[in-house]
């Protein structure tokens, strides 16, 4: 039985932030099999995209996708498919952890994200357009990312949503991307360097740094101990039912542990990384 999706004819449009806001549009696991990882989300119950290949106007980028729409924001599953730059680059990133490589903010003004980018010294890439198939339509987009040296933790980058409507316009699934938790070895130096490319002010909660965007935000936190800084830690999900969700993880035979009111799970290795939900 499938989580409990919704029909929301107009999803796409609350996916585009308003103009001098950012959303937290979505995280991407890097795994070797695309099905063997949609498999896992759709043992919880979530429903998942077809296959999609990524290409630019001049070409196939060499990586392919398949998605867990949320109602806000969503989940993608990435996998290199060919010996290109951008495939050997997530290869490198996969040789270091199984989990979340890249954390993308949404913007409805990729240009303007690329200036100031560059203004603050992030030496971002050129903008990219890219596209890929979804149904009957051809979803658009434009990606800034900074060079990998600038922010160390994975991919991290902006895109602007082009065709919104044609990426949300199936039944989404009834969960939100909440929270990215970066692990750093010291957070408030990292948080700084997040606040100056993301242009959103760090707040101290705990021992963690927050960074709130218009929808989601980015928590800066120490190194837990399977991992080693820098590094994208996990996400979580705001949830209808967490005590549904925990079951059907237990059901799967992961281990749930209760963490301040929510429920956490370490996802298995063809995914990798932590999920929190709550």
């Amino acid at each position: 039985m499938h989580i409990e999706s919704r029909k929301r004819p107009l999803a796409g449009a609350r996916q585009r932030p308003p103009p001098g806001a950012l959303f937290v549009d979505h995280v991407s696991h890097f795994v070797a099999d695309l099905d063997e990882a949609a498999a896992v989300f759709e043992s919880l119950g979530f429903r998942v995209t077809p296959v999609s290949a990524q290409r630019t106007p001049e070409g196939a980028v060499g990586a392919a996708n398949r998605c867990v729409m949320l109602e806000g924001g969503y989940i993608e599953l990435l996998s290199p498919t060919h010996d290109t730059p951008a495939a050997r680059r997530m290869r490198a990133l996969m040789d270091r952890y199984a989990g979340v490589h890249l954390v993308c903010f949404g913007t409805p003004d990729a240009e303007g994200e690329h200036r100031r980018l560059a203004a603050h010294g992030f030496s971002p890439q050129p903008v990219v357009s890219l596209e890929r198939e979804v149904g009957d339509g051809k979803a658009k987009f434009k990606v800034v990312r900074a060079t990998p040296e600038k922010m160390p933790e994975g991919r991290i980058q902006f895109v602007e949503q082009l065709t919104p409507e044609l990426l949300w316009r199936e039944d989404v699934n009834a969960f939100a991307l909440d929270e990215v938790f970066v692990a750093a070895d010291d957070p408030a130096a990292a948080a700084a360097r997040w606040s100056e490319f993301a242009g959103l002010l760090p707040r101290p909660f705990g021992n963690t740094v927050r960074l709130e965007a218009e929808r989601g935000a980015i928590v800066l936190g120490p190194t837990p101990a399977a991992l080693a800084a820098p590094a994208i830690a996990g996400y979580s999900l705001a949830c209808p039912d967490r005590h549904a969700m925990a079951a059907r993880c237990s059901r799967l035979g992961l281990a749930v542990r209760e963490t301040g009111g929510r429920h956490a799970v370490s996802l298995p290795p063809s995914l990798g990384g932590t999920l929190v939900f709550g």
